[in-house]
C-alpha cells in the first residue's frame, strides 16, 4: 500500500537575527499522479494523495456524467499509479463529447457558461427543494467536527478535506486529499459503490473554498446543501442558484454567509 505521508529532512530557521538553523524531520502529504482508465482508454490524470483510488476514480467518472452508477461497473483494477474501470456488459458510455475530462489537472476550469450548460446536458437535475432542513447552529458546528477527524492534516497541515453529514450534524463520511476536488470525488465514489446516491439528505462540507467544480460534483451526486469554510466563486454561486442548491460560505468563527437556497436553513431560538 502506498504511503500518504512521507518524512523529509529540513532545516528549521529560528529568528532572523540569530541566523541559527537546526536539522529536523518534517512530515509531508504525498502527491502522486493517478491515471484513470475506462476500459482500454486513458481518460484522465489527476494529482492525488494515494489511497481510496477506486473511490476517486468512480467518483470522478460519476460526477462528470460518464459513469451512470454502480451497476455499470464490472471491476476496478489498480496498477502502479493507475486504475482501470471496466464496464459491465450492459453498460455503455459516449465519450465523444467528453473533451474536458482529459484536462483534469488544469486548475483554471473552463468557460463558465459552457460549464453550466454542460452540467445540464450531463443530466444533472435540481435537488429536492424541501430537504434536508438544517439548523444554522448545526452548520456552525460542522467545521469543528470535520477538523477532529483529519488525521493526515494533523500530521502534515497539507491536505483538503470533505465530509458528508446528516441534517442533525452527525458525521457520515470523511476523506482527505491534496486536491479539494479529489476529496469530494472520493466521498461520492464511496457513496456510488455503496449504492447511496443520490445523496439528497446529506450535507457536504469542504475545508477550503467552494469552486464551480465542487458545486458541480455535489449537484451530480444529488446533494442539496454545500457548506465551505472558505469563499465561494462567482460561478459557484451562479450555479447553485441555477439549480436551487443551498450554498453557505465562510463557515467559521461563529458565522457564515448564505449565498443560495436560504429556505433549507432555519434558526432555532
Amino acid at each position: 500500500m502506498k504511503r500518504s505521508i512521507v518524512s523529509v529532512p529540513v532545516r528549521r530557521a529560528g529568528s532572523l537575527k540569530s541566523g541559527q538553523t537546526t536539522r529536523d524531520q518534517d512530515l509531508l502529504a504525498v502527491e502522486e499522479p493517478l491515471q484513470i482508465r475506462l476500459g482500454d482508454r486513458d481518460l484522465a490524470i489527476t494529482m492525488r494523495t494515494p489511497g481510496n483510488d477506486e473511490e476517486l476514480s468512480v467518483g470522478f467518472l460519476f460526477t462528470e456524467g460518464i459513469l451512470p452508477g454502480r451497476d455499470a461497473i464490472a471491476s476496478a483494477t489498480p496498477g502502479d499509479n493507475s486504475i482501470t474501470i471496466a464496464l459491465s456488459g450492459e453498460a455503455s458510455v459516449d465519450l465523444s463529447a467528453q473533451t474536458r475530462h482529459f484536462y483534469l489537472t488544469s486548475s483554471c476550469g473552463v468557460c463558465g457558461k459552457a460549464s453550466v450548460n454542460a452540467l445540464v446536458a450531463a443530466g444533472c437535475t435540481a435537488p429536492p427543494a424541501d430537504r434536508p432542513m438544517i439548523d444554522a447552529a448545526v452548520i456552525l458546528k460542522l467545521p469543528e467536527t470535520l477538523r477532529a477527524t483529519q488525521p493526515v492534516f494533523d500530521r502534515t497541515g497539507g491536505l483538503h478535506a470533505a465530509a458528508l453529514f446528516d441534517a442533525e450534524g452527525k458525521l457520515q463520511l470523511v476523506r482527505e486529499d491534496v486536491g479539494r476536488h479529489n476529496a469530494v470525488d472520493k466521498l461520492v465514489g464511496r457513496s456510488v459503490l455503496d449504492g447511496r446516491v443520490p445523496l439528497n439528505d446529506s450535507v457536504l462540507l469542504v475545508s477550503g473554498r467552494a469552486s464551480f467544480e465542487l458545486v458541480q460534483k455535489a449537484l451530480m451526486a444529488g446533494i442539496s446543501v454545500l457548506a465551505a469554510v472558505g469563499a465561494p466563486s462567482s460561478l459557484a454561486v451562479e450555479t447553485a442558484m441555477r439549480f436551487g442548491m443551498t450554498l453557505a460560505g465562510f463557515v467559521r468563527d461563529g458565522r457564515f454567509n448564505i449565498y443560495s437556497g436560504e429556505g433549507r436553513i432555519h434558526h432555532s431560538k
